[in-house]
């Protein structure tokens, strides 16, 4: 499979800084703070999430042994639209880390003004020990037992760590199969290009990383440092969402000088940038960054210690976290994965004048451009890469700006006494908000 490749687990002094749970709790805690004259049980409505699935999922092995695993499906909020959300297949997939996803993705969707509600799936399995017929077999039995908990106007899913466009393939076929006659392309977005799929889509989760960067950049959040020209950048993770958001880096005139991966990663030498087509070559030929010409090997806890300007962690969650938080030197991390950050590190950095892309932005190209595959499925008809890219931009550009002016109107509001000085809980703040204003003319049946 082709999805996000994880970087190595870093290590942390607690555990329980790192439950997916308890850290969107508290970052929706912190945004709490900035709502005022709103009724407290209109905002414990938007925490919970609505259904949680966990299915049974028994496959036959390739050497006839019979091994059952576990899938989950959280649908967080529908307040917006269907649920929308990826699925992941990964061993440590769980219902809490699940159930915590979802709710980002809520966020995001009404951040970024998506018709969507948020969702997130994943099957606890390990796909580098599958086989191709293995994992088809595995994601055919989830769907059948997800059953219409799934579906174009209801819940919609999409690619996510270690699931590509043929896992999306699969879903489609076997959701297609159980309810014939119907158009059933908008089921799923992420799909091949052959199968109604959408220009645009595989590179948009680290296009919008770069976009969301780019505009921070030009608005003047960060003193000294208005584009990404002559910009220094280090990458850890580099699946799709690295490689793309390296490469698009570049032709902006930006240097990568070092990436990660799983197996560890690269520093160019004399602090240049990296060669980008030999360390792709190197990562086709071998599975593995290191060893590339001109670069010395670094471990990711290197990586994010590094002297740059832009760090994006585009791995795992928790990557940086209270043990490891002094240590970062950069002057702005892009979250390309989701919850790289804890709420622990965010303090430590705020206080360091770090400033924290959050990923409800940074990350949310995935989830703009599914809404556009799914539109265009629902429509019968396509959009050229062009018009696609061009929404992507002036969609990311809009959220970004409002994330800044309500930054900056908390930063400076001499009354707050819980002074908001961070993006993420002004992103939060501005996604709640209209949240709320949905839920209040709607009301809360019966």
């Amino acid at each position: 499979m082709t999805g996000k490749a994880p970087a190595a687990q870093t290590t942390t002094n607690s555990c329980g800084e790192l439950a997916p749970e308890r850290i969107i709790q508290q970052q929706f805690k912190r945004a709490e703070q900035h709502l005022s004259g709103l009724d407290s049980g209109l905002l414990e409505v938007l925490l919970p999430a609505r259904r949680t699935i966990t299915v049974n999922i028994p496959v036959e092995l390739d050497d006839g042994q019979i091994r059952t695993f576990v899938g989950y499906r959280v649908l967080h909020n529908r307040l917006l639209g269907p649920g929308k959300g990826g699925i992941r297949f990964h061993p440590d997939v769980s219902l809490s880390e699940v159930s915590a996803l979802a709710a980002l993705m809520t966020w995001k969707c009404a951040l970024l003004r998506i018709p969507f509600g948020g969702a997130k799936g994943g099957i606890a399995c390990s796909p580098k020990q599958l086989s191709q017929r293995e994992l088809r077999r595995v994601t055919r039995r989830f769907v059948s037992e997800l059953g219409d908990n799934i579906g174009p106007y209801t819940d919609i899913p999409a690619p996510d760590l270690y699931t590509d466009s043929q896992t999306m393939a699969w879903i489609y076929d076997t959701y297609d199969a159980l309810h014939p006659g119907e158009n059933n392309l908008p089921v799923v977005t992420g799909k091949p290009m052959a199968m109604g799929g959408s220009e645009g889509r595989s590179e948009a989760t680290g296009r919008g990383a770069v976009l969301a960067a780019e505009r921070l950049l030009s608005l003047g959040a960060v003193p000294q440092l208005s584009s990404l020209d002559g910009a220094r950048v280090a990458i850890q993770g580099y699946g799709e969402v690295g490689r793309v958001a390296a490469r698009l880096l570049h032709e902006r005139g930006a240097s990568v000088i070092a990436v990660s991966d799983s197996r560890g990663g690269v520093l160019a030498s004399n602090g240049d940038r990296l060669d980008l087509d030999q360390l792709n070559a190197q990562k086709a030929e071998t599975g593995t960054l290191v060893g590339v010409a001109e670069t010395r090997t670094i471990t990711n806890a290197d990586l994010l210690a590094l002297d740059c300007d832009l760090l994006i962690p585009a791995a795992l969650g928790g990557q940086i976290h209270a043990g490891n938080a002094q240590a970062v030197n950069a002057r702005v991390i892009v979250e390309g994965a989701n919850r790289p950050v804890t709420p622990e590190a965010d303090d430590i950095l705020t206080k360091r004048g770090i400033l924290v892309l959050p990923d409800i932005l940074a990350n949310a190209g995935g989830v703009t451009v599914s809404y556009y595959e799914w539109v265009q499925n629902i429509e019968h008809h396509s959009w050229p890469l062009e018009d696609i890219n061009g929404r992507l931009r002036a969609r990311i550009n809009n959220a970004t700006d409002r994330v800044v002016a309500r930054w900056r109107a908390f930063a400076s509001d001499q009354d707050n006494g819980e002074r908001c000085t961070d993006l993420r809980t002004a992103a939060l703040v501005e996604a709640l908000e209209r949240l709320t204003s949905v839920l209040e003319q709607r009301g809360v049946w019966p």
